[in-house]
């Protein structure tokens, strides 16, 4: 082989290695400081009413320990759960870690509003469940939370959303405040929440995504 051919070769096969840890989004997802898919929500003004109601809304530091009205609801959320931790298993191998992050992700979307099928969706698009993904923007996290809304609405500590229920309680309490002011309008609320409002591709990823986590019960 001429000394063209082997380097023509060797790259090659470095570009396929590279490859493999390239996201569908072209970013990479591999280890505890990695990129993860954009997460960049814009830094708007918030008016002093909505702003203390979204720094209560994540300050309570209750156990996300769900409760049930009745025992009907509660056989509901166990088969989900069940579900839902085969599905996840591939992602999460550890099954406390994996339980646990089910479990708290079920109360944080249930305490907001949201379907957690749809948190599921986003989370898998924006970190791919990974707890220490960051994004190049600096979007932290399960759900790409950026760091500014932990100085508008929270402590000021960014660490912070590196901790898996925080990050859900934000990540979460965003995305329907996101809702609430794009009036109930899903694709407007998850590009708000990217970042990229008005466009058609992150949210029709999230909520292609989401089809794979929905559950009848």
């Amino acid at each position: 082989m001429s000394r063209r051919a082997w380097a023509l070769s060797s790259t090659k096969w470095t570009l396929g290695l590279f490859g493999m840890y390239l996201s569908p989004w072209g970013n990479l997802l591999n280890g505890p400081g990695a990129s993860a898919f954009a997460g960049t929500q814009l830094e708007e003004p918030l008016i002093d009413s909505v702003r203390t109601a979204l720094s209560a809304s994540v300050a309570n530091h209750a156990p996300p320990v769900p409760e049930f009205a009745h025992q009907e609801a509660r056989m509901h959320y166990l088969k989900w759960l069940g579900h839902m931790d085969e599905r996840l298993q591939k992602r999460k191998p550890d099954l406390a870690l994996r339980q646990e992050f089910l479990q708290t992700l079920w109360y944080e979307s249930k305490r907001s509003g949201l379907e957690p099928s749809l948190v599921l969706g986003l989370v898998q698009v924006e970190s791919n469940f990974r707890k220490f993904a960051v994004s190049s923007a600096g979007a932290r996290g399960f759900m790409q939370v950026m760091p500014f809304w932990v100085r508008l609405i929270g402590n000021g500590d960014p660490s912070v959303l590196f901790h898996m229920q925080t990050n859900l309680r934000f990540g979460c309490v965003i995305l329907r405040h996101y809702l609430d002011r794009e009036q109930g309008q899903l694709g407007m609320a998850l590009g708000r929440y990217n970042g990229s409002r008005g466009k058609s591709a992150y949210p029709d990823a999230v909520m292609a995504a989401q089809t794979g986590w929905k559950f009848e019960g």
